[in-house]
């Protein structure tokens, strides 16, 4: 039985009228429509494989880098043969095969949010970058890589979750969203913080346009988050902190390590942005030239600082920041100069690369420096505070470094102090780095997928015309 509203069906009002009764039948029981639980499924499906790929990641580069510290131990001089040829390697492979792998990974999903043409973003997200990011960038914790994982499970999560985009018939959700939740349940799953995760999507990915509060993001972070909760449990980063400050003597440390953490931060961030332009001179010319002997001199200097530091300074540097917030290890006051470089000359290299976990470590090397002017109770804290001022100085996201650090050591009493420290860092970052690192970078991240997309369609055009 149909239900036929009353009225002129030549009449606005009538067509109106029929047409909404039609809605009604139609929308009467959503919750029953197949079509829709069709694509909540897929949608779920997909964050827990971003989720899954992210964690996996995870216990790949733990693994990566305890065999690499095994061989360290048996000989620590092998690494002026390990670094300098792995570097190469990476670098030759990136270049050769998976040019939409090299550096962090978060410019580059940027880059992917900021364009419409399907063809640019191919080169910049894609399943068979996700996989060769995965494996590159164990390589270079393989071979001792100042690097981390958390940027490009940025692309990795962005990836996964934009092969979504593809389903005409049955659209999930726009290109720019699914982007979006992919970078967010990367974080989420990395850290096993999906609060952080969330104001990452909001602050770094959405930095230039509104961001619209939509399931897609929060369905990706939530489920990625469960999938890092139901295979490696319940924990959290750095182990639980309870270092706490009281005020108003606590204000002392916090303008410090804001004031310190966001200029280094900010000048670290803008040294980054000047190298992705080019080297001056003769080294510059020689990048150029020659890039593969060029990350081979890169990964020679890793191994250098390395010796000079007793391998403090190879990988993540996640063990030594968290020795130090446990108390166990003190980290020496030269951690932190030696840290940025090797950070630098990974960036240098193009190899896949993160500088997200990275930079914590360097926090807490600012940390340690700073503790020797305050009293020696404050130390625990004032690691905790340059960790978030030098990752606020360098990303200029003041509520997510805040919020991810909060979760990394599960300490919610010093949530104003890490607040009140990101929002200083941020402040001094501003006045010494007008431009964020991550945006700065992802534009020539995207004239280069441009470039590429454009060469690829010319030779396409050309084998045409010249087809019989």
């Amino acid at each position: 039985m149909s239900f036929d509203p009353p009225g002129d069906n030549r009449t606005a009002s009538g067509r109106a009228l029929r047409q909404f009764a039609r809605g009604s039948r139609r929308y009467a029981l959503p919750w029953l429509s197949v079509g829709r639980w069709g694509k909540r499924i897929l949608l779920v499906g997909t964050a827990l494989l971003a989720g899954l790929i992210a964690i996996l990641f995870a216990i790949g580069a733990d693994l990566a880098i305890g065999a690499h510290q095994y061989v360290m131990n048996v000989s620590p001089w092998l690494s002026l043969l390990i670094a300098p040829g792995g570097f190469a390697a990476i670098a030759w492979i990136a270049r050769r095969f998976f040019p939409g792998t090299q550096g962090s990974g978060i410019p580059q999903a940027i880059a992917a949010s900021m364009t419409d043409d399907r063809r640019i973003r191919h080169k910049l997200l894609s399943f068979r970058i996700a996989i060769a990011k995965v494996v590159l960038t164990l390589g270079g914790l393989l071979s001792g890589g100042s690097i981390g994982r958390e940027g490009p499970s940025v692309q990795i999560g962005a990836s996964i979750m934009h092969l979504l985009a593809g389903r005409k018939k049955a659209r999930i959700a726009s290109s720019r969203d699914l982007i979006v939740a992919g970078s967010g349940a990367g974080i989420a799953a990395a850290f096993n913080t999906p609060l952080g995760g969330i104001m990452f999507a909001i602050e770094e990915m959405c930095r230039h346009r509104p961001f619209r509060a939509n399931s897609t993001t929060l369905i990706a972070v939530i489920f990625a988050g469960l999938m890092s909760l139901g295979v490696l449990g319940n924990y959290t980063y750095f182990g639980r902190t309870p270092a706490a400050l009281t005020w108003p003597a606590g204000i002392w440390p916090v303008l410090m390590c804001g004031a310190v953490g966001g200029v280094l931060g900010g000048l670290f961030g803008r040294l980054l942005i000047a190298s992705s332009r080019g080297l001056p001179g003769t080294i510059g010319e020689f990048s150029r030239r020659r890039p593969i002997a060029f990350a081979a001199v890169c990964g020679l200097g890793t191994a250098i600082i390395g010796l000079m530091s007793g391998g403090l300074t190879y990988g993540t540097g996640y063990a030594e920041s968290k020795a130090a917030l446990e108390g166990s290890a003190t980290l020496p006051f030269y951690f932190l100069i030696a840290k940025m470089a090797a950070i630098w000359l990974a960036f240098l290299s193009r190899i896949p690369a993160g500088i997200f976990a990275p930079a914590l470590a360097v926090g807490a090397g600012l940390g340690a420096d700073l503790s020797i002017l305050l009293p020696e109770e404050h130390s625990a804290v004032i690691l905790v505070l340059g960790m978030v001022a030098f990752l606020a100085g360098m990303t200029q996201t003041p509520i997510t470094s805040f919020v991810i650090v909060m979760e990394m050591t599960a300490n919610h009493e010093m949530l104003l102090p890490l607040m009140a420290t990101a929002v200083v860092a941020h402040a001094f970052s501003k006045s010494v780095a007008p431009i964020p690192l991550y945006h700065a970078l992802s534009y020539p991240a995207l004239r280069q997928a441009t470039a590429q997309a454009q060469s690829e369609s010319a030779r396409l055009s050309a084998g045409s015309r010249r087809a019989p």
